[in-house]
């Protein structure tokens, strides 16, 4: 739906209101959307609902777990990350520019979907 890379001195919550703030008109259906903890806090929570009128979900990882944890919904971002890195233009960061690495990820995403919906095709 949307790529927002940035420079390393943007931190993820600033990254997340310049990718979500551009989707507001074209998911008029949309309510909640699940984040890491890397996007805990209140007032980044009562931004989204303010501005967009979605509902802010953290995923945490099981209280006193130790080690690898399969945390709810997280494993839908790592699964498509991985998708990403093996293309090897993607598996590092090659890019002078941050919309040269967008397209990247466009280009390598339509590539998996294409793939998934030729599959599919009937014959």
């Amino acid at each position: 739906m949307k790529v927002k890379v940035t420079a390393a001195n943007v931190g993820d919550r600033d990254g997340a209101k310049q990718t979500l703030l551009p989707l507001k008109d074209s998911l008029p259906r949309m309510k909640k959307v699940w984040m890491d903890g890397g996007y805990d806090g209140e007032s980044f929570a009562q931004w989204v609902l303010d501005e967009l009128g979605w509902e802010v979900e953290i995923t945490h990882r099981p209280k006193g777990s130790k080690g690898f944890q399969v945390v709810p919904r997280r494993w839908v971002v790592e699964r498509t990350f991985a998708w990403i890195c093996k293309f090897r233009r993607l598996s590092k960061d090659y890019e002078y520019l941050t919309e040269t690495s967008e397209s990247f990820i466009y280009a390598a995403m339509i590539h998996v979907m294409v793939r998934r919906l030729a599959r599919k095709a009937p014959t």
